[in-house]
């Protein structure tokens, strides 16, 4: 009978200090699985005490075969269950994130809130306006209309890379005109 063995029927007789030494023995082979999975070692450790409480439940059923590679499936077990719960609470985050905003977007716009999208609408086409023909118009249609570098490139008879070089200078010039506009 190998050690691993003789400490199972030990601890299946109630002596506490074989399940000590079990959990001595394998609690870094035991980490390393979970850390591998979870990459948090606070909550790798948590799990592993839960790995080992899972362990001593089970001791009855194991069947004294390879005990590494059992205890080693349990860790395993226990850290796929924990990332299946996290990935449930994230998804559950997300839904209700998207509900909140769903109900933003229905909200009706009070008259207060019609006048202040107005005015904003107003001061940006105002600020477009006051930019150089060739950036405005690659910005209105980038920004307003929707369309493509590559739509764009063909309408204004110019090179995608020409259309990315006009919209990134027409951005750098509306920044700094909303920002004037904004302070005075």
């Amino acid at each position: 009978m190998d050690h691993d063995a003789k400490l199972v029927q030990e601890c299946l007789l109630g002596n506490e200090d074989a399940f000590f030494e079990i959990v001595e023995a394998y609690k870094g082979y035991v980490f390393a699985i979970i850390l591998n999975f979870i990459k948090d070692s606070y909550i790798a450790e948590d799990i592993a005490q839960e790995v080992f409480l899972q362990v001593y439940r089970s001791l009855p059923q194991f069947k004294n075969k390879n005990f590494k590679a059992w205890i080693g499936k349990i860790a395993v077990n226990k850290a796929i269950d924990f990332k299946r719960t996290q990935k449930k609470f994230y998804e559950n985050e997300v839904m209700q994130e998207k509900e909140s905003i769903s109900i933003a977007e229905n909200k009706i716009p009070t008259p207060e809130d019609a006048l202040l999208d107005k005015e904003q609408k107003t001061k940006v086409d105002e600020a477009v306006a006051g930019l150089p023909e060739i950036y405005g118009r690659v910005l209105r249609k980038y920004y307003f209309e929707g369309k493509t570098y590559q739509q764009i490139a063909l309408e204004e008879n110019i090179t995608v890379k020409a259309v990315e070089s006009r919209l990134y200078r027409a951005k750098k010039l509306f920044k700094k005109s909303w920002r004037r506009e904004n302070i005075t």
